[in-house]
């Protein structure tokens, strides 16, 4: 089991939440791979911390579906399968829709004036080819209105569910699908919609903004499976 020597520990941390942040963090950049075994003792000695909050760390990614934990044998990475995409960011779109119709009756001028600059920073980075900026900040800018919907279950939900798209694009592509233009076109009618407190409009285009790149990265990644089949 791989584990980097040197990484980036985050300070004023309980060692399970240290030990949670980055085991994480390596299932989903691939450091730890699907299907692979995680022995607590090693991870513990990488770490630099006992095995009761890496076990304990586990256990919460095993709820999170990171993990698949085999008392009595072991404990593995949870396998990716590619059709998981559908499902993912279809059940994305309708939470992501759902909150942009309610956030469209209430949200403030300087939400709306926040999630411009985020478009703005978004278009640039898909300008000049920066792919992992440019999905850090799509991200904030889904994040900044389910916030602005005031609902902590879409919330939560969609935490989870980001995790999990994030993990996806890393273990099938080793980086993320380039943003193209529309996403950003998208974004800015979502907040033309906001502008004149349009809920109808605003979930319909936030679904559109979800459902188009999860069936241009279906595609994207059915061609490549084939592509690797016929050799």
């Amino acid at each position: 089991m791989p584990i980097p020597k040197s990484y980036s520990s985050p300070v004023r941390m309980t060692a399970k939440e240290r030990a949670f942040s980055q085991i994480q963090r390596w299932i989903i950049d691939g450091t730890l791979q699907p299907g692979e075994k995680l022995v607590d003792a090693e991870l513990a000695e990488a770490l630099g911390v006992s095995r009761t909050p890496v076990r304990e760390a586990l256990q919460l990614l095993e709820v999170q579906g990171l993990v698949e934990m085999h008392p009595g044998r072991d404990t593995r990475v949870q396998t990716v399968e590619k059709d998981d995409i559908l499902k993912m960011y279809a059940t994305l779109a309708a939470l992501h829709s759902l909150a942009a119709e309610t956030a469209a009756t209430h949200i403030s001028a300087e939400q709306i004036e926040q999630l411009k600059g985020l478009n703005a920073d978004f278009a640039a980075a898909i300008k000049q080819g920066q792919p992992y900026q440019a999905m850090e900040l799509d991200e904030q800018f889904h994040n900044l209105i389910v916030d602005a919907s005031d609902n902590a279950y879409v919330a939560s939900f969609s935490a989870s569910l980001q995790i999990h798209i994030r993990r996806f694009k890393y273990v099938f592509l080793a980086q993320p699908v380039s943003a193209t233009a529309a996403s950003a076109e998208e974004h800015a009618r979502i907040i033309e919609a906001f502008e004149k407190k349009d809920a109808a409009l605003a979930a319909s285009v936030m679904k559109q903004n979800l459902l188009r790149p999860m069936n241009e990265l279906y595609a994207f990644i059915q061609n490549h499976s084939e592509g690797d089949d016929s050799k």
